[in-house]
């Protein structure tokens, strides 16, 4: 049986407002033994980070995690977020074992600090990346031009399972595309990214 990590952590997440608006996270499920501190200190504070550009404006009501536990913390509210391995010690396994972001990681262009993998409830990873600086990211992102993401302010998550996605819907991460061809249906919020051909929309399509 696969034992969740402890989620009581000191370090607590700020700026949960849904996307485009300041909400609470009554509607996230709690999952684990945590208590939420949602207005924490600990937790990095709502100033801009590096570059305060109007993608970086767009950007400030989103969710902010101060290191890797804070994002594990953070996705076991909405979802499942299990075992969580630091990225080079991750073994994938079975048809949905491969977890993004492995040699993009590595890649200094990306600037990602640090990139771990948890499994959902279907065994399916989820790539969690730090990201301070998501003008970098998204530069790198929109070289890449069909990568897609959930983002807060300093962080991105990558599911497999397209259940896990929907459950992750309601948790105010943004859904970052800089795919030219990507349209987004009326009825929903976009917003520009931190580099002119990205976006950041509360429209999540499905696989």
């Amino acid at each position: 049986m696969r034992n969740r990590r402890a989620l009581t952590i000191g370090v607590a997440l700020i700026a949960l407002g849904a996307l485009g608006a300041c909400g609470n996270d009554d509607d996230g499920r709690e999952t684990g033994t945590a208590t939420a501190a949602g207005n924490s200190n600990n937790a990095a504070g709502n100033g801009a980070g590096g570059g305060s550009e109007g993608g970086q404006a767009a950007a400030d009501d989103l969710p902010q995690a101060a290191d890797m536990a804070s994002v594990e913390y953070y996705l076991n509210k909405y979802t499942e977020c299990l075992d969580l391995t630091p990225g080079e010690d991750y073994s994938p396994s079975g048809p949905d074992g491969t977890a993004w972001g492995e040699e993009e990681a590595a890649d200094p262009s990306w600037g990602i600090t640090q990139r771990a993998v948890c499994l959902d409830g279907h065994d399916r990873p989820i790539a969690l990346l730090t990201v301070p600086d998501m003008k970098t990211f998204q530069t790198a992102a929109l070289k890449d031009g069909h990568a897609a993401f959930l983002v807060g302010r300093d962080f991105a998550v990558v599911p497999v399972g397209d259940d896990t996605i929907r459950e992750l819907e309601p948790s105010g991460l943004a859904f970052l595309t800089c795919d030219p061809d990507f349209a987004v249906p009326s009825g929903h919020e976009t917003r520009p990214g931190a580099v002119e051909g990205c976006v950041l929309t509360d429209y999540v399509p499905s696989d």
